[in-house]
């Protein structure tokens, strides 16, 4: 085999691996959102109120500028604080619920603190690639099940609109999506998931920082992708499971595929080396699949209406 055809491979093949965590953490979404919806886990009381799009932008930015301004002006091990106890905290409400349906509550608040307290000291002491990325499946499965149980179907879409917009302005105008990528990785959180491109790869020995070797026309030796860009579409996959009264699931698996269809047009333009806004391709898949499963099972847009 030639050198050219071994580097498509290893370009190629990590971007598979990558689709089947697509898969993954929005298949485990799906089986958790009835168990979820029976405990209440829910980010907003009202699934219909425009509000609740505004809080979540709100915080969202909020929360990029307080980690912007903290890695500048303060220690960076302050935000490593604040997201692993972001993950233990997520990870308990994932454990939680679905412990609660075969064990007495007092163990499942006991295994469930338990649990996440084992893999936040994990990721403190060993975060390694695989650890990022089984804290990340459970973390996105878990976020992505209670925001689509949270928000219809017309503000899901709503939601991944905004955000497709802001990415591509946070990737290729202000640019500090780039350096929040550069922050998390140097920490070693799992806001990003990582494949590696090559057997021997450890996250824990890298070095260089994303913009060093963008800068230094480098290729990098794993493939990275942010959890928010495999959680917001997962919103919508939840949301037209749990909102559409019959064939919910069919409406589900279609979002699922339209995603797909989106992360592959994505990988074809990424595999050029350069930090691509993932949510406008996954966004637009995503709804792609919503309007052309409701249009074949339904006739109709369902849930696309503006609740009055």
């Amino acid at each position: 085999m030639d050198k050219d055809k071994k580097t498509e491979i290893k370009d190629i093949f990590p971007g598979f691996l990558m689709g089947g965590l697509f898969l993954l953490i929005h298949s485990l979404a799906l089986l958790v959102v009835t168990p979820f919806e029976a405990a209440d886990m829910v980010a907003f009381e009202n699934p219909n109120d425009p509000m609740n799009i505004v809080f979540f932008f709100s915080i969202m930015l909020l929360f990029t500028v307080v980690i912007l301004l903290i890695a500048k002006f303060w220690k960076k091990q302050a935000i490593q604080g604040i997201i692993l106890g972001a993950t233990g905290f997520t990870a308990f409400y994932m454990f939680y619920p679905l412990l609660s349906f075969v064990v007495p509550e007092v163990w499942s608040l006991f295994l469930s603190a338990t649990a996440a307290a084992i893999l936040v000291i994990t990721l403190l002491k060993h975060p390694e690639w695989y650890v990022i990325d089984i804290c990340g499946i459970i973390i996105g499965a878990g976020a992505t099940a209670i925001l689509g149980i949270s928000l219809s179907i017309f503000f899901a879409i709503v939601l991944l609109i905004g955000l497709a917009i802001y990415d591509a302005m946070s990737v290729y105008k202000t640019k500090h999506m780039i350096d929040l990528a550069d922050i998390v990785l140097d920490l070693k959180l799992p806001v990003i998931l990582v494949i590696p491109k090559i057997r021997e790869y450890s996250l824990i020995k890298e070095t260089k920082s994303l913009k060093e070797k963008l800068k230094r026309g480098e290729k990098r030796d794993a493939f990275f992708m942010g959890l928010g860009d495999i959680i917001m579409p997962g919103v919508l996959v939840a949301s037209t499971f749990h909102n559409t009264p019959s064939d919910g699931l069919l409406m589900a698996l279609s979002v699922m595929l339209g995603t797909l269809l989106g992360f592959t047009v994505l990988m074809a333009v990424a595999i050029r080396g350069k930090p691509q806004a993932g949510l406008p391709y996954l966004c637009s898949g995503a709804i792609l699949g919503y309007i052309v499963s409701s249009y074949i099972l339904f006739g109709e847009l369902v849930g696309l209406v503006f609740p009055i």
